[in-house]
């Protein structure tokens, strides 16, 4: 396209909170925040209008040196892997600006520049080709997320925040002690393509993967690392949660597509059984305490911790339909459990409880809302149509392929989902009435259906027609499978 495409992508929220800075009118301040995230969103529109679904080569590249002595360039560039990641970044921070127009009503400059700090270093984590620079934008993006817990959080938000930040830091700290080994390691480099080109030696990658592992089980989360989120979501307000569960537990999964993967092929085919327990764990793990909570918020987040697993899962069956059901999921549980989490805050906003045996009769207050929370339900549990159904019945497929008892208790943890999400919305929805008894409820309005309405289609699109997504992953999922095939143990 003769422009840096990527850089404009992920500097343009950067420049969008500097001028932030300089605005006094907090209404101001919104307006300009939801323009600079829908001109990013064009851009990543731009982006995936000219992404060539044919191969596997990293697409958009940008290099310049930064560091020459070290090695280390500035350098960006996606492929079918994380094509719809940085999509799904900068449609997301559009919808964080429309749910904070209201509910964020203090320090809103301070918000607005925190959230698009924080979607300026998500877009670079997807989009870096540099393991140096890759870890900056990993290790950047805990301040503002730490700030959007601890600032505007609820009444629990400081011991939440260092909870959140400690986690992350520690494993972070371990990530970058095996950067620093696979540089030494791999040829003294830190370029990504040129590092999964190297075949090291086991016992170096059977290290790397475990510090690797750490690292990004944290970020996903895994069990049984996983405590810090529910407090990290009940206490952020919506837009943290939106962008917590939509895009910052998707980068721990994408670690390990783009390093363990690749680069440690030998160690994550010997610990792949490892992995896929671990992952029927957080599956079956997490739908027991979603099933027990009546929090409604610490039901979406244990339910995040299940989905999640599903991902791990399908990412370490070490095969196509697993891995490409992976990356598919990890795109639709950022649009339905970030729909879900929006839901929980319009409704937070209108009553001022989680408890979902406040909600009551809510079908009869406000229709309409009830009538997108029953389609955003419905994806979670994987109905056919919905976006969940393809990526999880890949998931399966490939689980089942891939080791018998494991499918079996993914079958289980898919269950679960049913059985917890059914009853919570029967709950709210159909039960008897509380809402017009103790709260006076307005349904949806025109700001809030247009945050609803992109997650609605995508939810559709994904279900009835997945075929652009899956021709977008394809090529660069096959290619992987033959890195970790050929260099692999097994293989």
């Amino acid at each position: 396209m003769g422009l840096p495409l990527l850089s404009l992508i992920v500097f343009t929220p950067v420049a969008g909170a500097a001028v932030l800075m300089f605005l006094r009118s907090d209404d101001a301040v919104r307006w300009t925040a939801l323009a600079v995230t829908i001109l990013d969103l064009a851009l990543c529109i731009a982006m995936l209008a000219s992404f060539d679904t044919t191969t596997h080569a990293m697409q958009f590249t940008e290099r310049r040196l930064w560091v020459p002595a070290l090695g280390i360039t500035y350098a960006l560039g996606i492929d079918g892997i994380s094509a719809l990641f940085v999509f799904l970044t900068a449609l997301l921070g559009s919808i964080c600006v429309l749910a904070s127009w209201v509910a964020i009503d203090r320090k809103v400059k301070a918000f607005m520049v925190s959230l698009l700090s924080m979607q300026a270093l998500m877009l670079g984590v997807f989009c870096a080709l540099n393991l140096f620079l890759f870890y900056v934008f990993w290790e950047a993006m805990l301040i503002p997320m730490y700030l959007i817990i601890g600032v505007w959080g609820g009444e629990g938000r400081v011991y939440a925040a260092f909870k959140f930040f400690l986690y992350t830091l520690a494993g972070s700290l371990l990530f970058l002690i095996g950067v620093i080994v696979l540089y030494f390691n791999g040829g003294e480099t830190f370029d990504i393509v040129a590092l999964t080109a190297q075949d090291l030696p086991f016992p170096v990658q059977s290290w790397l993967f475990f510090a690797f592992l750490i690292a990004f089980a944290v970020k996903v989360p895994m069990v049984p690392v996983h405590t810090w989120l529910p407090d990290a979501h009940v206490q952020a307000p919506t837009a943290g949660s939106i962008i917590l569960a939509g895009v910052l537990l998707k980068m721990g999964a994408y670690g390990f597509l783009r390093f363990s993967l690749p680069m440690l092929p030998e160690a994550s085919e010997y610990y792949s059984t490892l992995m896929l327990s671990l992952s029927a764990l957080a599956i079956v793990y997490g739908g027991l305490l979603a099933l027990a909570q009546d929090d409604l918020k610490k039901l979406v987040a244990y339910s995040s911790i299940s989905h999640m697993g599903f991902v791990t899962l399908g990412i370490f069956a070490l095969n196509l339909r697993g891995l490409e059901g992976a990356i598919l999921q990890m795109f639709n549980h950022g649009v339905t459990t970030g729909a879900l989490f929006l839901f929980v805050g319009l409704i937070y906003e209108r009553t001022h409880t989680r408890s979902i045996a406040d909600y009551g009769g809510l079908m009869k207050a406000a229709p309409v809302y009830t009538a997108f929370l029953a389609l955003f339900t419905l994806s979670s549990m994987a109905l056919p149509g919905t976006n969940s159904f393809v990526g999880e019945l890949l998931v399966l497929s490939g689980g089942f392929a891939a080791n018998l008892a494991v499918g079996a208790s993914a079958v289980f943890g898919a269950l679960l989902g049913a059985a917890y999400l059914l009853g919570m919305y029967r709950k709210v929805a159909l039960g008897p009435a509380s809402v017009g008894v103790r709260f006076k409820i307005r349904d949806v309005n025109a700001r809030e259906m247009v945050a609803i309405l992109p997650l609605a289609v995508f939810v559709l699109w994904v279900g009835l027609y997945p075929k652009p997504f899956l021709n977008i992953i394809d090529v660069s999922v096959k290619h992987l499978l033959a890195q970790v095939h050929d260099k692999g143990s097994g293989q």
